[in-house]
């Protein structure tokens, strides 16, 4: 793909937007069954796709969280989670339920909204492949993946998971490849969370943004031009 702009930097806002238009959907649902059990929504409802395929260990979980408070009292206290002696974290019963629930939610949400656009686009008739081929983009990342993504990837999925939920949950684990590219490069720059979020634009900005599109390129390398151009547009294709 002939581009000046790095093809990890055009296909982020088309992951971003159809992984979190399919949170979002879910949202009131996963609220609804957490209130019924009286918990928070916390980490495992975000790192769903992770957390249910393996415990999540402490580096990985310190850099997924790092523009949050990072804290996990909430899910201690609840019973969602339990950390061992090496500070790896393991869901409980609790924790699966809801995680599982969320996944599940997720990909309810994200079904109703791709079958509800113009006659005229793909909608669910894409999903399959595109699943297939960001499956594809996450083994061969693996390569190149920073710790919160060898954490969340591959993804949990079920033996009976819909093409909806398989792509859901790729996505998710996707998102954080250039997660771990862009905390690789601040910090390369020597930044802190606050400082890159304080950073104006300008040409130090410009530098970690490129540093960024540098470290998540590879993962696309698996695939040829026209798969690239047939993941962004089918993701930017997708209703919702």
């Amino acid at each position: 793909m002939e581009t000046t702009v790095s093809y990890a930097r055009l296909i982020r806002p088309a992951i971003d937007r159809v992984y979190v238009g399919a949170r979002w959907a879910a949202r009131a649902r996963m609220e609804a069954f957490y209130a019924e059990r009286g918990v928070d929504l916390g980490y495992e409802n975000s790192l769903f796709s992770g957390v249910l395929a393996r415990p999540m260990p402490a580096e990985a979980l310190t850099d997924a969280m790092i523009y949050t408070s990072g804290s996990i009292d909430p899910e201690l206290a609840q019973g969602v989670t339990t950390v061992d002696a090496e500070g790896t974290w393991h869901l409980t019963e609790l924790g699966r339920e809801l995680a599982l629930f969320a996944q599940r939610a997720t990909a309810e949400a994200a079904e109703e909204l791709w079958s509800g656009g113009p006659s005229l686009l793909p909608g669910l008739a894409s999903v399959p492949r595109l699943a297939e081929l960001v499956g594809r983009v996450l083994a061969h990342g693996q390569a190149t993946g920073g710790p919160a993504f060898r954490a969340m990837s591959p993804p949990y999925e079920p033996d009976d998971a819909s093409p909806a939920l398989l792509l859901v949950a790729r996505l998710g684990s996707l998102r954080h490849h250039r997660a771990d590219a862009h905390r690789a490069a601040w910090r390369a720059a020597g930044l802190s969370a606050d400082g890159i979020r304080a950073l104006p634009d300008g040409p130090e900005r410009a530098a970690v943004e490129a540093e960024t599109d540098r470290r998540d390129e590879p993962a696309y390398a698996v695939l040829s031009d026209a798969e690239r151009w047939e993941l962004l547009a089918g993701l930017a294709a997708l209703p919702g």
